[in-house]
């Protein structure tokens, strides 16, 4: 009789997947922070930024509760179809055969995982605003205060050194993204050996897109003339009802009757004082509003010209 040896089939699970993951349980958190926040519109103006750790932190917690210790994946990890697993108890195993199987995450790596990523970022962020608000960095503070900021400084620096590193080793192996999941042997997987991946690439171009298209109006806009822009678009405007009479007795900036009057010159149209000169003053190639003439002097309605 013969005995075979059941072989062991190796699965590369995408490095993207594990990266979108955690960007998605990101913008999660920011969505539920969003709507917590409209609940506490009518509080008193900045009461609710003091507590924004506490707020981070309880949102964390939920997100926590209602996943990792109830054997879910987070929102993020299920829509890229992933889930975590005990890579102590597979390698104590040699009964894994497509890379898939294996145990979730025992209680304790649940109550580990919830103590680094709720109570460390929490306990993190509130040392280090309470320590720049004693102003422990300053030279006129006592040299403990002054000890203790350089300490927080070196364990900072050590962390993202550490982190970064783990990246490298993340971009080569395709395990563990973060030191949490490294120092806790949990390892994420594919769910279902049928869907890769759960998230449309239609849609991510499409925001893609419109990212990068409203970059590109936010640099354009503030470069473009108002004057220029509307004269161009005036012959598609739909009021071509008014009479010329009852346009020269408003400013063609402002659209309001000339408390100050001043007229451009040559064309002798009339504007208020502040619009056409922060107008004159803003460009000095400025074009009258009404006929695109260019603005080389302003009078005073009735009065002497300035240049």
């Amino acid at each position: 009789m013969w005995n075979f040896v059941q072989s062991k089939i190796p699965i590369s699970i995408s490095r993207v997947n594990q990266v979108d993951a955690a960007r998605l349980d990101v913008e999660m958190s920011g969505m539920l922070k969003e709507q917590l926040v409209k609940v506490f519109s009518l509080m008193k103006p900045g009461m609710l930024f003091q507590y924004e750790a506490e707020l981070d932190a309880f949102l964390e917690f939920l997100i926590w509760r209602f996943s990792i210790w109830v054997d879910k994946p987070t929102p993020g990890i299920a829509l890229m179809n992933l889930r975590y697993r005990d890579e102590r108890a597979v390698e104590s195993r040699d009964k894994v055969r497509t890379g898939l199987e294996g145990p979730g995450l025992t209680v304790a790596q649940k109550i580990w995982y919830c103590v680094a990523t709720v109570g460390g970022q929490y306990f993190w962020a509130r040392l280090q605003s309470f320590s720049a608000f004693r102003r422990w960095g300053d030279t006129e503070q006592r040299p403990l205060a002054r000890r203790l900021w350089s300490l927080i400084q070196r364990i900072e620096g050590v962390y993202k050194a550490a982190s970064f590193g783990n990246l490298l080793i993340f971009l080569c192996t395709g395990r563990y993204r973060n030191l949490i999941e490294r120092a806790l042997r949990a390892r994420l997987v594919y769910g279902s050996p049928n869907m890769n991946r759960a998230v449309s690439f239609e849609y991510m171009n499409r925001q893609l897109v419109w990212n990068e298209f409203s970059e590109m109006l936010l640099l354009l806009l503030p470069l473009l003339n108002s004057s220029s822009v509307k004269n161009l678009l005036r012959p598609f405007s739909n009021d071509k009802s008014s009479s010329s009479a009852e346009d020269d007795t408003l400013c063609p900036v402002c659209q309001a009757s000339p408390t100050t009057p001043f007229v451009a010159l040559p064309c002798q149209h009339r504007y208020c004082y502040y619009c056409l000169r922060t107008r004159c003053a803003a460009a000095p190639s400025f074009r009258c509003s009404r006929c695109s003439e260019p603005v080389v002097a302003m009078q005073r309605h009735g009065g002497v010209s300035t240049e």
